[in-house]
């Protein structure tokens, strides 16, 4: 027999996929159109280039209909070639699959181990660099906000450890989870190529992949030797030019994306972003009220307060208890998801999302699901997180 009706909304508050607005629904309603006709070039041509501003850059930005891990592919074999050294930082889950995916291609990554506590030292890059005199690193390669640890890396401070190390590696930011949550600068921080998806921040569906590139990518691309078709960034960029692509698109997620570009920018990405951050620290605050007290209780995954994420936060259950248990029991009685700890902190962890269409009191909601829920699953907690939060909201 099926479950039965559930009266109210489900609350999607899983670090992404994120809830998709009305607005963005009824545009992937659209009628197919054709995909090299004058209409779709006329619709295509001013959504690449104002989704230049989501990046914040002047150069291309290439959309494919793919995952971001297709992003991620198209990243390393446009501007790498087989062989080459790259450098790699241990924050988290999805840290570690862009890891083996360069192994997996030939790469050699080295790969900095971490506690996944922590996001990408900049300190470690600049000494990492220093010492590449023969400069073999061609690539180092940075999860800006990773979705499995809630620690967002700082990517501006990278780029400066770099320049003081002298050194010509690339620089590749991931921010599948990050773009359009948290203010992200690929010109003015000197990425070379940013891979991000469609799923997060722009509150779409799945679907879409996205590469920024630098110029000096572009360069680094014309003597890379690793094979490639459908992820040829020249292939894209001469016909996005006009509005066109190399193959059929995937139209009407473009319908969707230019709906959620103007929704962006109606509210104003600083105004995004601060909205982001305020709910990060609002989820912050009840979650150390929950351990307050408590020896061992729960506490934020994350521990450098300057690497806080707004897009999730991951709270760590006390030993003897399992996240994923209280998931369960939230999701079966309160019909919310939230997100569950990825490999090395399976179990450990639970992930609360504050991303995309998100407000005050969806929030709030939230975190009464989960206070609800702790009780329930006999965790030790202290009362009065919700409540923490609204106090914080209440202030503006």
């Amino acid at each position: 027999m099926p479950n039965a009706y559930q009266a109210g909304r489900h609350f999607l508050q899983i670090p992404g996929p994120s809830n998709v607005p009305g607005r963005i629904l009824r545009a992937l309603s659209m009628p197919t159109v054709d995909h090299r006709g004058p209409d779709f070039g006329a619709m295509a041509r001013p959504l690449l280039e104002d989704l230049k501003q989501i990046f914040k850059t002047n150069g291309p930005v290439i959309v494919y209909p793919a995952s971001g891990t297709g992003a991620w592919e198209a990243a390393l074999t446009n501007a790498l070639s087989s062989g080459d050294k790259v450098l790699m930082f241990e924050t988290g889950h999805f840290a570690t699959l862009w890891h083996e995916m360069a192994t997996r291609l030939g790469l050699d990554p080295e790969f900095v181990p971490g506690d996944w506590r922590r996001g990408a030292d900049p300190d470690v890059v600049e000494a990492k660099l220093a010492e590449d005199r023969e400069h073999k690193i061609k690539a180092v390669c940075v999860v800006h906000n990773e979705t499995s640890t809630g620690v967002a890396s700082r990517i501006d401070e990278i780029r400066q450890a770099m320049d003081r190390a002298n050194h010509p590696a690339l620089l590749f930011v991931d921010t599948i989870s990050s773009l359009a949550s948290i203010d992200y600068r690929h010109e003015e921080w000197g990425v070379d190529v940013t891979v991000s998806c469609s799923q997060k921040g722009l509150m779409l569906p799945p679907g879409l992949g996205f590469t920024a590139i630098s110029d000096k990518a572009m360069k680094a691309a014309e003597s890379s030797n690793f094979p490639k078709s459908y992820w040829r960034w020249d292939s894209m960029v001469g016909p996005n030019k006009t509005g066109f692509f190399p193959y059929t698109p995937a139209s009407n997620m473009l319908f969707a994306l230019r709906e959620a570009i103007d929704m962006l920018m109606e509210e104003g990405l600083d105004a995004v972003f601060a909205r982001h951050a305020r709910h990060g620290e609002a989820t912050r605050r009840a979650v150390r009220t929950w351990g307050l007290e408590i020896p061992g209780g729960l506490e934020i995954q994350c521990q450098e307060e300057r690497e806080y994420s707004g897009v999730l936060t991951a709270v760590r259950v006390p030993d003897g208890f399992n996240a994923d248990e209280l998931r369960k029991i939230i999701l079966e009685n309160f019909d919310m998801s939230l997100g569950n700890g990825l490999s090395k902190v399976q179990g450990k962890v639970f992930r609360i999302g504050h991303l995309g269409d998100f407000n005050d009191v969806m929030l709030c909601g939230t975190l009464a699901g989960v206070e609800m829920g702790l009780g329930l699953a006999g965790i030790p907690h202290t009362k009065g997180g919700v409540q923490a939060a609204m106090d914080y909201l209440q202030k503006g």
